[in-house]
């Protein structure tokens, strides 16, 4: 590892979650790390005007309000399918919904392996329908809740009631898992192995457009804001996705942000950059704040 590519607060990010290691019969010990870490890594978010625990058609869900709360960010936590959960990415969510003024509601979906695909894809769609019924709704989430946003986003596109816009934060885009020489800077690729291997098993088809966004027609979709980072395995896979988007016409705005590793947006109390992206989410969706759809 070469630490002179390491913000200094990359070099703190790397020891606050103790590494645990990642089996399907430690699940629970691997689970609990990331809760246990997340108050050094998150911190509790800011005071926002309502928190409540609601059932978003059907699937457990966290709604925060700071303001007048309307439109709505759909939020899928990341965690490889396989971790995270509202308490993970409770300061995250605060955060969004003080800088945003939007309504947040963070999605509890049932993660794999005990539920694999297509169950938190099918999980995050319902939310966002129910969401959609008190006004317009855009998508969001960080690594494989970065995946969850951008299929439930197509599969929004293609059911004739799009969403106003989404939010890819260090996404998981590519099941092809072809990865740059990054794996010592936090996430590495026999992690990623892991993940898609209890989200989308063996026998399942990877080449599907709801395993693989590439695989998609992708004219139409929703303007994306599109975080990578420098130092990030998924960096490349992120930076396509959004190139191919630009491509299709689709209105992108797409930031690396340089020395730091992956999922540092989530990690508000290390990383001075996840202030500024949460800032600068807020901003891209303020260009999309009246959407045609309301429905």
């Amino acid at each position: 590892m070469n630490l002179d590519r390491l913000h200094p607060q990359a070099r703190a990010a790397l020891g606050a979650q103790v590494r645990v290691p990642l089996t399907v019969d430690n699940l629970a010990e691997v689970r609990a790390s990331m809760v246990d870490a997340t108050a050094a890594e998150v911190g509790p978010g800011p005071e926002v005007r309502a928190v409540s625990d609601v059932d978003a058609g059907g699937v457990p869900a966290r709604l925060y309000t700071d303001g007048e709360g309307r439109p709505t960010l759909v939020y899928a936590h990341g965690g490889g399918w396989v971790m995270g959960d509202l308490a993970t990415h409770d300061g995250l969510c605060r955060h969004l919904a003080r800088v945003t003024g939007w309504a947040v509601l963070a999605v509890d979906y049932r993660r794999a392996p005990e539920v694999p695909f297509p169950g938190a894809v099918d999980d995050v769609s319902a939310a966002t329908d129910w969401a959609r019924r008190a006004g317009p709704v855009a998508l969001a989430g960080d690594s494989a809740g970065g995946h969850l946003a951008a299929v439930v986003a197509r599969r929004a596109r293609d059911a004739g009631r799009p969403v106003a816009a989404q939010v890819l934060i260090c996404p998981v885009i590519d099941p092809a898992m072809a990865y740059p020489d990054l794996d010592d800077y936090g996430l590495h690729r026999d992690e990623m192995r892991f993940f898609w291997d209890a989200f989308a098993p063996a026998a399942i088809d990877r080449s599907v457009p709801d395993l693989d966004p590439f695989r998609a027609p992708l004219a139409g979709l929703p303007p994306a804001v599109v975080i990578t980072a420098e130092l990030d395995i998924l960096r490349d896979e992120g930076e396509r996705y959004a190139a191919a988007l630009l491509a299709a016409g689709v209105p992108v705005i797409s930031v690396r942000y340089q020395g730091v590793n992956h999922n540092f947006v989530r990690k508000l109390a290390i990383f001075d950059a996840a202030h500024a992206a949460v800032a600068q989410i807020a901003a891209g969706l303020q260009c999309h704040s009246a959407p045609a759809d309301t429905a």
